[in-house]
């Protein structure tokens, strides 16, 4: 179920919000701010990928003996 939210912007950002669902083909500025916040997610999950990389790489994990271990 969806939730209703209100947010400002300036006045420059809600022009380019406009010409964004005028020009990329986005049906409403609800869908293009819901895009922006499906990409600003994998983001973070790639993010937090590239951080267990790392910590791989350095050595810094510990071993899973069983699926309890991923509790």
């Amino acid at each position: 179920m969806r939730q209703t939210m209100n947010i400002s912007v300036s006045p420059k950002l809600k022009k380019a919000i406009d010409a964004a669902v005028r020009n990329g083909g986005y049906a409403s500025k609800s869908e293009f701010l819901r895009a922006i916040f499906r990409a600003w997610e994998d983001e973070e999950v790639l993010r937090s990928v590239r951080k267990s990389e790392r910590e791989i790489a350095k050595g810094q994990v510990s071993k899973i003996k069983s699926l309890k271990d991923l509790r």
